[in-house]
């Protein structure tokens, strides 16, 4: 697939924010090939398997571009996700370049094979070196992929992070309950927000906080 190819329902829709991964890597999940023996489409076993010679392609050319063409062309905002602690120095570089201005939105994520591991260890480091690169110019949000979601929800906003759930992420929501939509999921992240004496954002303060544009300049919902 080209990076137009990828960009082409973002650069239609215009949305508010897009997600932009800060470099290539394994991004492996054969590991779920092992829990099926049943499967909807012919499709689907082969391309899970496959994961594991596949490269998730992100190159500086490609994110550059994006920049450009969804960024300056559009007024999409960023979701900068960063799998390992060397997406943040990449990021970096692109704000070095003024290619991208603050506030910048950072979301950490942990437990994907081929990234770093889902370890706290790894977010307060995470934490530390995004201090030291942008200082109080971004907003940092924290998931783990699978099981180690609620945990890492939970210490995320204990560390004065924001949280970040759903179906994309996992597909539970308790141990051995599959969940039945991501409410379910928004529901105890919401929980864990309150229980720790913090506010939950209502649109209105993610827009000011992030500095989006407003439904109204998109094209989604446009006939």
């Amino acid at each position: 697939m080209t990076v137009e190819d990828r960009l082409a329902a973002a650069k239609e829709l215009s949305p508010e924010l897009a997600s932009l991964n800060m470099g290539s890597m394994n991004f492996v999940f054969e590991g779920i090939a092992a829990k099926r023996s049943v499967w909807e489409y012919d499709w689907e076993e082969p391309y899970i398997r496959g994961s594991s010679s596949r490269i998730f392609a992100n190159t500086f050319d490609q994110i550059e571009y994006t920049m450009r063409e969804l960024g300056d062309g559009h007024g999409t905002r960023f979701e900068f996700e960063c799998y390992d602690v060397g997406h943040l120095y990449s990021l970096a570089h692109f704000v070095d370049r003024g290619l991208v201005r603050p506030p910048f939105f950072i979301q950490s994520v942990l437990g994907i094979i081929g990234g770093i591991g889902a370890d706290m260890a790894n977010l307060s480091h995470m934490m530390t070196i995004a201090d030291k690169l942008f200082g109080e110019d971004y907003y940092l949000s924290c998931f783990a992929a699978g099981r180690n979601q609620k945990s890492f929800a939970a210490h995320s906003v204990a560390a004065g992070a924001h949280v970040r759930v759903g179906l994309e992420d996992n597909l539970y929501a308790g141990r051995g309950r599959l969940a039945t939509g991501n409410d379910q999921q928004v529901e105890y992240a919401r929980g864990i927000v309150h229980a720790l004496d913090r506010e939950v954002a209502a649109p209105a303060d993610v827009r000011d906080m992030l500095g989006l544009k407003g439904a109204a300049a998109t094209a989604i919902g446009r006939s």
